[in-house]
């Protein structure tokens, strides 16, 4: 079904209340979702809807492959989607474009069917989610609002950290950004700037920003697969000729990726070790989210001229109350090889040096304070030829 903020709430519990047993595959799903005897969860990127339950099943997979995992291991029998009104004999998937045009393909092989949500709520999106009316075999109406995430204030790290990796966007940058506060902070850090681009993932009111700011180039589109946001950025997606929203093959293939001049990738984490390895996807070795598209876009833009790929992050982590930079990673990597790790400590330049002057950055530059000489002993243990922590 639609993932993300696009949950076709009402055709869901339609099929919830007719099918006592079933397979329910969504990216990034939210709350309200079923969750009983009988209904196993499936996704390669756990949402707060799935997130610990006990009926999931997660499927590690790059999200540029995701299309590859419907059309080969995962086939649906049916596909539950969230859409626009009809217009000239046609739908559109709206917010939520993503894996959907590869999950009705794949469907449509085998004889499945396609059940949509029509709401006039929904935007209108142009590029890969015009889908044909007769495309569609039953559908129910429902005027109903689409769902935003929990609007967050910038606190005094995420906008300490955004200033930094602000000041490492060059002139010109295609931006991508993953989710989460540093991303949205970074954007409104980049308001003041002329003639960027968007090619990412997905997006959210910080581009709205950014466009109103006059910060985007007017004649170069806006593409990604999804977005989610404030109902104001769902009004200005609405049939706007500037925004594309492609099927993830597309967007996340780092082959298409590195095509872009100066792309910039920007996403976080939630550790990072003297490796200059990621991970943002595990807690305590317990699945939290998974890998997204970071590693597409981490890869795609290293290939991109002038490109860059950071990862930024607090450097410590106040709920936990731990660093967020360890010795070694204890679980599995999302991402390694950057050029930059950032957090609101400072900047380490990844890319072009050495594995011992990478570790002596990230503990210098990263890594809080209060740990810096407790990563320093630890790093020596590594092998790492270490100074004492500037």
């Amino acid at each position: 079904m639609s993932g993300n903020h696009a949950t076709p709430h009402h055709v869901l519990g339609v099929l919830d209340k007719a099918v006592a047993e079933y397979r329910l595959f969504a990216l990034n799903a939210q709350p309200g979702i079923p969750d009983r005897d009988g209904v196993v969860l499936e996704t390669p990127f756990v949402g707060p809807g799935m997130r610990g339950r006990k009926m999931l099943r997660y499927f590690p997979s790059r999200l540029s492959l995701v299309p590859h995992l419907l059309q080969q291991s995962l086939p649906p029998d049916i596909v539950l989607i969230h859409t626009s009104t009809p217009v000239d004999g046609c739908v559109s998937l709206g917010t939520e474009v993503n894996i959907l045009p590869a999950a009705i393909e794949a469907t449509r092989a085998r004889g499945g069917l396609v059940i949509a949500q029509l709401n006039p709520r929904m935007p209108y999106t142009h590029g890969d989610g015009v889908l044909p009316c007769d495309e569609v075999d039953y559908a129910i109406e429902v005027d109903e609002p689409l769902t935003s995430p929990t609007p967050r204030a910038i606190g005094e790290v995420s906008h300490a950290i955004a200033e930094r990796v602000a000041a490492l966007v060059p002139a010109g940058a295609t931006l991508q950004m993953g989710i989460g506060a540093v991303p949205d902070a970074v954007l409104a850090a980049l308001t003041g700037r002329q003639g960027l681009a968007v090619w990412s993932e997905m997006f959210s009111d910080g581009v709205l920003g950014l466009d109103r700011a006059g910060a985007l180039d007017p004649d170069t589109p806006i593409t990604a697969s999804f977005v989610f946001g404030s109902p104001e950025l769902y009004s200005w997606v609405d049939r706007n000729p500037r925004v594309r929203l492609l099927r993830t093959e597309k967007t996340n293939d780092p082959g298409l990726i590195a095509r872009r001049q100066r792309l910039v990738s920007i996403n976080s984490a939630l550790q990072v070790d003297l490796y200059a390895q990621a991970n943002a996807s595990r807690v305590h070795g317990v699945i939290y989210s998974g890998f997204g598209g970071q590693t597409d876009f981490v890869v795609g833009a290293l290939h991109s001229p002038g490109g860059r790929a950071i990862v930024a992050l607090p450097s410590w982590h106040p709920k936990a109350d731990v660093s967020t930079v360890v010795p070694r990673l204890t679980g599995p990597v999302t991402s390694f090889q950057h050029s930059y790790l950032v957090s609101e400590q400072g900047t380490a330049t990844i890319w072009g040096h050495d594995a011992g002057e990478q570790a002596q950055q990230i503990i210098d530059h990263v890594a809080h304070p209060r740990v810096r000489d407790e990563l320093a002993e630890a790093g020596r243990g590594l092998g790492f030829p270490l100074r004492p922590p500037a």
